[in-house]
C-alpha cells in the first residue's frame, strides 16, 4: 500500500493520559512494518466541514500486532472531535509520512518538550544497544509517558519543569547542564524556541543534532508548500532557500535549517 493512499483503520484503544493529552492505538495492518521513528500520519476527521487532516507523530510501533500508537494534544475543534471517537470505531488515515530520524550507534541525548515528547519513545526503543539520556521538558507535574520511557533499556531519564515541581527547574538545556548530560549525537523534537536552543548547543559542543520541526501542515505530502522552513541550501523542488517540513522533514540535520 502506498503511503499516499487513504486507509480506514480500527481504533484499538483510546484514553485520556492527562489534561488535554490523549493516547490512541490503531490497528493499521501491514502499514506498521513501514513506520519509522520521527514519521507521522495524517488523521482525518469524520466531520465533513473539516477537510484538512491533522498530522500526528507516531509514538510507538508494535509490528507483531500490526498496530501503532499516537499521543496527541487537543488543540482545536478537529482534535477535540477526534478525542471523542470511541474504541472499535474506524477512522481514515494516510501514512506513514515524512522522513524520520537517522539512527546512529553513538551515545545519544534525546531532547523533547511538550507534544514533541511522544515520537521520542519509539526512537528510544529502536536505539536498543545505545547508551542514551532522555531529557524531557514539561510545564509542571502534569507529565505523561514517563513509565514507558523508564521501561526502555540503557536509558537515563532527566526531567525539567518550568515551575520546578519535578526534576530541574527550568528548560531542557538547564537540565542538561545541571545533570552533566553528555553524548555524541542529539535527537530532538518540540517547540521552535527549544529546537533553536538545541541547535545552538549542538554547535557549541561540536556534535551532530537531528531536529524534528513542528509546523502547521495542510496536505502532508509536499504538494501545497504550506509548511516550508528556511534552509541554508537551495531546495531542488522550489529553487529557493526552503524545505518542505512534511516531505524533506520533519526531521532535519540542524545544520541544514535556519530557525
Amino acid at each position: 500500500m502506498s503511503e499516499k493512499e487513504f486507509t480506514e483503520v480500527r481504533i484499538m484503544s483510546h484514553r485520556n493520559l492527562t489534561g488535554d493529552i490523549w493516547s490512541m492505538w490503531l490497528d493499521v495492518g501491514e502499514l506498521a512494518q513501514y513506520c519509522k521513528p520521527g514519521q507521522f500520519i495524517n488523521l482525518y476527521c469524520n466531520e465533513g466541514t473539516r477537510m484538512l487532516p491533522r498530522p500526528i507523530s507516531i509514538c510507538e510501533v508494535a509490528k507483531l500486532t500490526k498496530a501503532i500508537r499516537i499521543v496527541y494534544r487537543v488543540a482545536g475543534e478537529g482534535t477535540r472531535e477526534i478525542s471523542q471517537i470511541p474504541v472499535d470505531s474506524w477512522i481514515k488515515i494516510m501514512g506513514p509520512l515524512g522522513n524520520g530520524f537517522t539512527l546512529k550507534e553513538d551515545k545519544a541525548i534525546l531532547v523533547a518538550g511538550g507534544i514533541g515528547i511522544p515520537p521520542m519513545l519509539q526512537l528510544a526503543k529502536e536505539l536498543k544497544k545505545v547508551e542514551k539520556t532522555v531529557v524531557l521538558g514539561f510545564r509542571d507535574s502534569n507529565t505523561f509517558l514517563l513509565k514507558e520511557f523508564s521501561s526502555v533499556p540503557n536509558t537515563k531519564i532527566v526531567i525539567a519543569t518550568e515551575d520546578g515541581s519535578i526534576g530541574v527547574k527550568g528548560n531542557v538545556l538547564d537540565a542538561i547542564k545541571a545533570e552533566g548530560v553528555t553524548g555524541d549525537v542529539i535527537y530532538s523534537c518540540g517547540p521552535t524556541p527549544m529546537l533553536r536552543a538545541v541547535k545552538n548547543y549542538a554547535e557549541e559542543q561540536n556534535i551532530e543534532a537531528q531536529i524534528s520541526l513542528e509546523e502547521r501542515m495542510a496536505c502532508g505530502i509536499g504538494a501545497c508548500l504550506a509548511c516550508v522552513c528556511q534552509s541554508k541550501e537551495v531546495d531542488h523542488h522550489t529553487n529557493v532557500h526552503n524545505k518542505r517540513v512534511c516531505k524533506e522533514g520533519p526531521v532535519f540535520d540542524a545544520r541544514e535549517v535556519e530557525l
